[in-house]
Parts: structure tokens; C-alpha cells; sequence
């Protein structure tokens, strides 16, 4: 592919001819570049888009709000493919700007796990695995809200889209080719859903890798820290660890204080922290107790479930390998393990779609 020219749209009306032409694209390629370092919630920064014929960058600084709308009704118009790699932070996005995400969904890393490139292989190694280019990946810590942008960074954001043409209709027609775009378009679908982009407070615990090594009373201490917290950080749009640390939220956990002298003796939080959010940390602690209990870990499996398992992971295995797909793509080992203790119940992508038709009924028939 020719090297198409490269752009910086700052404009409204730069902005509303490109979106008429994308208008008639059967696909779209698409890109953002961010930052998260201060904030709960991504900044937008820049969005690249690439049609095959340009290559686009469109400062999302300075087409903000209303101006950004004639983009926005382009990538949601559910006529030309959207097409991302490793979509999942770019989706959270749209999610943020839409309430959705934008349909119908390509994602080229799924379809290369599903035509056994490898799993989740990053965009830089799939162009140079399918087109023998080497991507220049030196510019990966750029910071993207600052302006001007150089010419060698706007080059760089726009490789993202870039060579997306090429590789697009090449995975497109070998999944078609090989019977497997249900499933690329079953997966994506998947991934469209904006409930995954979202964080309920209710549920930030589970993020929480060692609460369960807390008593029964800390565990629901940390779980309603963890839910306090999140709200605050959404509320305030900072990242977490600045309203409370993990080290920090598990020691509260622990001890429980229950005034303010005993919070203060415990010296966890910086006096600006312990000022704004002293009062709101004790009441939240001592209301945890009436917490429903926890969906914890299961219980370690016994010898006879770890044999059966091994089972599993070896049938597994065999039947990725018969698909040339990674093993990883069918079923990581938590869903085999939750598989054996509940069978044909557990909620899992193994026993739905095509997954349940490769792997999931002949694995069920182990059991």
C-alpha cells in the first residue's frame, strides 16, 4: 500500500468534509491515543482514522463536545466496519464519549488468535508477522495532550491505522476462507458490550487480589473501602490510588478503627487524605459489617478434581491444537476449573457459540 497523506484535523469544518467521505467507506479503521496518568477516566487526546486512502489524525483537544459530533455519527453509523486493534481501551472510550460502542466491530487481534497467529499479539508484531514491516515503536510514551505534536509523532499515531488496511481484508477473507467469521463476529460482539467498560462500585472487591486472605469481618471491610473508593474516584476523576491505596485499604480492612484517634494512630494516610476523607472512611468501615458475604474463591479442589482436571487441560489442549488456535482462546484454566465444580451451569464462553460447538460439549462428556 502506498503511504497515504498524513494530516492533522483541528477544525470543524476540516472535520465535517472528512466525515462525508467516510461516509461511503465499507470500512473504517480507527485508533486513539490517550492518557490516564492523573485522571480516573482516559483523556482523549487524539483519534486516528484511516479509510485505505488517508491516514487522519483529529485532535480530540481541539474538537471537543459538539464540534466532535460529525465524527461520532460517522464511527456509530452501523454501515462501514470498525475496525481496531486490541479494541478494549479504545472501546472504554466510546463508551465514555456514547454510552456504546461503535458496530459493526473487527477486531484484529481476535482474528488473529482465531487464525492461530497467537494470543493477544500486539499490533507492532502482527504487522511485521503479515506484512514484514517493522514498526518504530520509540515514541510509545508520548505524552499526547501536549501541542504542538511533532511531525514524527503524528506519523507515528497514524502507522496505527495505517497498515489496519492491509491486514483488515487479509484476516476478513482467510476467516471467511476457513469457515470462522461467526466466529470472529460472535467474539466481537462480545466485546461490544458497553457493561464491560464499566466499573459499578458494588463490584470494585473483585479487583481486590488479596481480600481473601483478610477474616470474614476484613473482607467485608475492604470490600466496602473498595466500593467507597471507586465512587470517590469516579466522582472526583482521579485515579484510585490517589483517593486510597491498595496497602492502605487493606490495613483499614484489617484493623477497623472506630474513631478518629485510632485512625490517626494507625499514620496510613497523608494528612491531606486523613483531613478530606476521615470522617467518610470510619462511618464506611462501620457499616461494613452489614455486607452481604462475599463470592470469594473457591475452595482448593481435592486430588481426585485436580485428576480430572488435568483430564480437562489435556483435551483442551488437544482440541486447540487440532483448531491451530491457542488453548488460552478456547478457555483459560479458571473457566475448567469453574466447569468441574458446576458442569453444564457454569456461566462460561466455553458453553456458549461456536466454543461450545469445538470444545465445550466434548468437555462437558469428560465430566
Amino acid at each position: 500500500m502506498t503511504q497515504a497523506p498524513l494530516s492533522l484535523l483541528t477544525l470543524p469544518d476540516q472535520l465535517g468534509e472528512a466525515c462525508e467521505r467516510w461516509r461511503s467507506a465499507s470500512w473504517l479503521a480507527l485508533d486513539t491515543e490517550f492518557l490516564r496518568e492523573d485522571t480516573y477516566y482516559p483523556k482523549l487526546c487524539l483519534i486516528q482514522v484511516g479509510d485505505g486512502r488517508a491516514n487522519i489524525c483529529i485532535d480530540a483537544l481541539a474538537l471537543e463536545g459538539a464540534a466532535l459530533r460529525p465524527l461520532l455519527d460517522t464511527m456509530y453509523a452501523p454501515v462501514a466496519a470498525k475496525v481496531f486493534h486490541a479494541a478494549s481501551q479504545d472501546l472504554e472510550i466510546c463508551v465514555q464519549l456514547e454510552g456504546r460502542v461503535p458496530q459493526p466491530l473487527f477486531d484484529t487481534q481476535v482474528a488473529a488468535a482465531l487464525l492461530g497467529h497467537g494470543d493477544q499479539l500486539g499490533y507492532a508484531a502482527l504487522v511485521e508477522k503479515l506484512l514484514g514491516v517493522k514498526l518504530d515503536k520509540s515514541l510509545t510514551r508520548t505524552d499526547w495532550s501536549r501541542r504542538p505534536l511533532s511531525p514524527a509523532e503524528l506519523a507515528y499515531a497514524a502507522d496505527d491505522v495505517r497498515y489496519l488496511g492491509e491486514i483488515y481484508p487479509r484476516l476478513r477473507d482467510e476467516l471467511d476462507a476457513r469457515g470462522r467469521l461467526a466466529w470472529l463476529e460472535e467474539d466481537c460482539a462480545r466485546l461490544a458490550d458497553p457493561a464491560r467498560y464499566r466499573n459499578p462500585p458494588e463490584q470494585a472487591w473483585r479487583r481486590l487480589k488479596g481480600i481473601a486472605r483478610l477474616p470474614a469481618a476484613g473482607q467485608h471491610a475492604a470490600a466496602a473501602l473498595a466500593a467507597w473508593r471507586e465512587r470517590v474516584a469516579q466522582e472526583r476523576n482521579r485515579p484510585r490510588k490517589w483517593i486510597l491505596d491498595d496497602e492502605a485499604l487493606y490495613r483499614l480492612a484489617e484493623r477497623r478503627p472506630q474513631t478518629r484517634e485510632q485512625l490517626e494512630q494507625l499514620k496510613l494516610l497523608p494528612p491531606k487524605t486523613l483531613e478530606r476523607h476521615g470522617a467518610a472512611l470510619l462511618e464506611t468501615v462501620a457499616v461494613s459489617s452489614a455486607e452481604a458475604p462475599l463470592a470469594l474463591e473457591e475452595p482448593l479442589l481435592d486430588d481426585a478434581q485436580k485428576a480430572r482436571l488435568k483430564r480437562l487441560l489435556e483435551r483442551l489442549r488437544a482440541l486447540a491444537e487440532a483448531l491451530a488456535v491457542p488453548a488460552s482462546l478456547l478457555a483459560p484454566r479458571s473457566d475448567l476449573e469453574a466447569l468441574l465444580r458446576r458442569g453444564g451451569e457454569a456461566d462460561l464462553a466455553l458453553l456458549r457459540g461456536w466454543r461450545r460447538e469445538v470444545a465445550g460439549e466434548e468437555l462437558l462428556r469428560l465430566l
